[in-house]
């Protein structure tokens, strides 16, 4: 009995030793394979801790940006009460202050927050590193910072407002906005016109309703053989009867050039832009005059054409002359 127990105890002892081996390795493995990371966790475990101990900052960084924005806000306020103030003539002044005063409250806030939330940060650090590439951003935003500077400059100098008709480049409307970048105008026929601040700026611009008095005018034609002073009778009654022609400055009816079938007129008037259109004011005055005209006998003149036919057969199979009638 003495021997299988010692065998027993033997292979008892093996097991033990064995699995005490493998203990020893593996945690020698694991310690191993743990020193690999152990860099890694602790610079993770540095960033937690610097992003907890930067936490209340970061809380005062937020709350100081968000009162500059508020402040932003409340500045815009108090420029759109002035807007509607329609008594006040510095309008575009005005949005200038709106625009340029509310970006810089803004920007203020955010240096303010940056300083609050990195340590050893400084504006001129900000600045110095913008000025590294400074060339190439110039080189880069050339017409932005150009429409940039061409809006604030209109916008100073006003030479048109919103609600003004303008005549930019060929292109016509009213004008909706002026941004900093670029002036936006609606088109008569409903369209929007987007053009860059800088060329509004370099470009001659037209301003109809700058002056509240327009002038109206048209040219009419009537016959050699009708009453020149009659017709101008005629015409000087349906614009004195019309209550939204000004009188003055005065109307005026001249003879305006002799053509080849007709005596021409040119008709002037002016109308206060305020109670009447231009267009609507030429629409009711010309249908006056040809229905004044064709009730008193004198003739809207048109060509007159001859064709005459020579030769003994064109005498026989036709008349001498035939006039063809081609309206003008």
């Amino acid at each position: 009995m003495a021997e299988p127990n010692n065998a027993l105890t033997e292979v008892t002892q093996g097991t033990s030793q064995l699995l005490h081996d493998a203990s020893e390795k593996t945690t020698q493995s694991v310690i191993q394979h743990t020193a690999k990371y152990n860099d890694a966790y602790a610079t993770i475990d540095s960033f937690i801790a610097a992003f907890w101990e930067r936490m209340p900052y970061l809380l005062i960084a937020l709350i100081v940006f968000t009162i500059f924005v508020l402040l932003a806000k409340l500045f815009k306020f108090f420029i759109r009460k002035t807007l509607n103030d329609r008594s006040y003539t510095k309008q575009n002044l005005v949005l200038v202050l709106n625009r340029v005063g509310s970006s810089a409250i803004i920007f203020i806030g955010f240096l303010i927050a940056m300083v609050i939330t990195i340590p050893g940060f400084t504006p001129g650090q900000m600045m110095s590193t913008l000025g590294i590439g400074s060339v190439a951003i110039g080189f880069a935003f050339k017409d932005i910072f150009q429409n940039l500077l061409s809006g604030i400059l209109i916008l100073l100098g006003e030479p048109f407002k919103i609600g003004d008709a303008i005549v930019v480049s060929g292109m016509e409307g009213t004008v909706e906005d002026i941004q900093i970048r670029a002036t936006y105008l609606r088109s008569p026929d409903g369209r929007r016109i987007v053009i860059p601040n800088a060329t509004v700026y370099a470009s001659a611009v037209t301003v109809n309703t700058a002056y509240p008095n327009r002038r109206c005018e048209f040219m009419v034609g009537i016959g050699y053989e009708d009453d020149i002073q009659k017709a101008k009778k005629i015409i000087f009654m349906i614009l004195n009867n019309d209550p939204t022609i000004l009188s003055q400055p005065s109307f005026s009816v001249n003879v305006s050039a002799l053509t080849d079938f007709s005596v021409k007129l040119k008709v002037q008037w002016w109308v206060n832009t305020s109670e009447a259109g231009t267009s609507s004011s030429m629409s009711t005055v010309q249908e006056q005059v040809i229905q004044s005209f064709a009730e008193n006998g004198i003739s809207i003149a048109y060509p007159v054409q001859q064709v005459k036919g020579y030769g003994a057969d064109a005498a026989l199979s036709s008349p001498p002359s035939k006039r063809t009638e081609q309206s003008s």
